[in-house]
C-alpha cells in the first residue's frame, strides 16, 4: 500500500527486456515506483502492479517526447537487445552499434528537453572513456560524442558502465529469492541486483549528476 503523502516516482525504462532491465524493474517496483517500459511488443511483459508498457521509438525525438512525458526520470540501457525502434530493416533483437547509439542519445536528449524531463541515467559501454588506448576506436568515438551531447544539453545526466550480465534472467528471477539457479546465473543475478539497487539509490538521492560511474563488485 502506498502512502498518499509520498509522491509517485515515475521511471521510464528503455531496454526493459534485458537482464539489467529486469533487475531495474523489480527494484523500482519493490520501492513502489511506477515503471513505464517502452517496448515494441506491449505483450512481452506480464501485467504487474505499478508496471506499464508503452510503444515508442528511441530514434525519433517526437516519439521519445510522447513516451517520456510526465516521467520523473528516464533510464536507457543503450546496448540492450530489443530497444524500441520503428524500423522494418533492422532486426529488433540486435544490439544497436556505436553509430546507432549516438543517434539514439541525440533523439533522447531532444525528446526529454521538449517536455522538460531532466533526469537521465544512461547505461552503456562507457568504460572506453577511461582507457588511454581503446581497443575499439569507433566505440570510443561514439562514447565521446555521447558525452559531448550530454554536456551541451540541459539534462541532469549520469553515465553508468554496463555491468557484465548473463542472458536469460527475467523480472521473475529478481522478484523472488531463488536457490535453484545455476552458479553462473546466481552470481550474475546478485551482481545485477546490486547495480539496480545502486541506480535506484542514485535516483532517490539525486547523486553523481554529470558524472561517469562504474559499479564494482563488492569484495
Amino acid at each position: 500500500m502506498k502512502n498518499a503523502e509520498t509522491p509517485v516516482i515515475k521511471v521510464v525504462l528503455y531496454g526493459a527486456m534485458s537482464s539489467l532491465g529486469s533487475a531495474l524493474m523489480a527494484e523500482m517496483l519493490r520501492r513502489q515506483h511506477e515503471v513505464i517500459a517502452i517496448l515494441d511488443d506491449l505483450t512481452a511483459l506480464a501485467p504487474r502492479p505499478g508496471l506499464r508498457t508503452k510503444p515508442g521509438d528511441l530514434f525519433d525525438p517526437e516519439r521519445v517526447k510522447q513516451s517520456v512525458a510526465g516521467a520523473s526520470a528516464v533510464i536507457c540501457l543503450l546496448n540492450a537487445p530489443g530497444l524500441p525502434m520503428n524500423s522494418e530493416q533492422v532486426e529488433r533483437t540486435l544490439i544497436p552499434g556505436p553509430v546507432e547509439q549516438v543517434l539514439a542519445v541525440d533523439a533522447l536528449i531532444a525528446g526529454m528537453e521538449a517536455v522538460n524531463i531532466s533526469r537521465l541515467f544512461l547505461v552503456g559501454d562507457f568504460a572506453v572513456l577511461d582507457e588511454e588506448q581503446a581497443d575499439d576506436d569507433l566505440q570510443r568515438h561514439a562514447a565521446e560524442e555521447v558525452l559531448d551531447a550530454l554536456k551541451n544539453s540541459t539534462l541532469q545526466w549520469t553515465l553508468i558502465n554496463t555491468p557484465y550480465a548473463a542472458p536469460g534472467l527475467g523480472i521473475e528471477h529478481f522478484s523472488q529469492v531463488s536457490t535453484s539457479l545455476e552458479p553462473g546465473l546466481a552470481e550474475s543475478l546478485e551482481r545485477l541486483n546490486r547495480v539496480a539497487v545502486g541506480i535506484a539509490d542514485e535516483l532517490r538521492l539525486n547523486l553523481h549528476v554529470g558524472q561517469h560511474l562504474n559499479f564494482i563488485a563488492a569484495t
